[in-house]
């Protein structure tokens, strides 16, 4: 199985970043796909939103990039069927520090997903990083190792001036150090239709990148909210509220998207 490795990017924090990797990922397996979630953010929100501590360093990502944790030994399962999860801890902040006189160290995680260990990577479709709300090493090391990139963009005033900045970065990745990379959608996420400037955020994002953008938009909704601090997913914490369905909508055409993709290049 040709595996894709995603990362969920938003160099700005609190706009949906990890509530879409874990509920994209709940909503993949759930249509029985096999999907891996890596967290590479030193807060560890998308390990303890998939119901796994933050404070377990055998079972990080951040052991694993030392070479102190081997990959199949820091794999958990989570409570969803076909979702398994690589967690992350705080000693991961301290990962830029460590490696400041390795010249390699942008290109850590891509060895790890395709050297000799890849067979563990194999089984999955998808692999979702959930990356730090800052351009850092971390964020580097992930646009690296990515095939490609999800940018969830909250609908809010600011919200495309920081996109410029991003898409700056992700151009000089490309040119120097990833050239395959490229942006897979754009999600508005905290959509709220009584507001107009989640309209006007809308149309502008729809003209900036176009077809990229997807139709589904995620509301701000109490219930996506809510469920981290239960450990869970929200398709898990409440599969009907608005936030869940928007999920399960998104899985439909995330899928849809590779099969057109596959079929164009057939």
């Amino acid at each position: 199985m040709d595996t894709t490795v995603i990362s969920v990017i938003n160099q700005k924090g609190g706009v949906g970043k990890t509530t879409t990797a874990i509920n994209l990922a709940t909503a993949l397996a759930k249509k029985g796909k096999k999907i891996l979630v890596i967290d590479l953010d030193p807060q560890g929100n998308a390990t303890t939103g998939l119901g796994k501590s933050n404070n377990d360093e055998e079972k990080s990502i951040y052991n694993v990039l030392i070479g102190k944790t081997k990959v199949e030994n820091a794999i958990q399962k989570s409570a969803v069927a076909g979702l398994d999860l690589i967690g992350s801890n705080v000693n991961l902040s301290g990962l830029e520090v460590e490696t400041a006189n390795d010249a390699n160290r942008a290109f850590l995680l891509r060895e790890i997903l395709t050297n000799k260990d890849k067979s563990h990577f194999n089984k999955y479709e998808n692999i979702f990083i959930d990356c730090p709300p800052s351009l850092s090493l971390l964020t580097v090391m992930s646009l690296v190792s990515a095939n490609e990139l999800l940018i969830p963009l909250q609908t809010e005033f600011f919200a495309l001036e920081g996109i410029t900045q991003l898409v700056k970065t992700i151009d000089r990745i490309k040119v120097n150090l990833n050239p395959t990379l490229n942006i897979r959608g754009v999600l508005l996420t905290m959509f709220d239709k009584r507001n107009k400037l989640s309209s006007q955020v809308d149309s502008e994002a729809r003209k900036h990148f176009k077809d990229k953008v997807y139709k589904t938009v995620v509301p701000r909704n109490v219930r996506l909210s809510e469920a981290p601090s239960h450990g869970m997913p929200c398709l898990i914490y409440d599969k009907n509220c608005s936030g869940s369905k928007s999920y399960l909508n998104l899985a439909d055409e995330f899928i849809k998207q590779r099969e057109q993709s596959i079929g164009s290049a057939a």
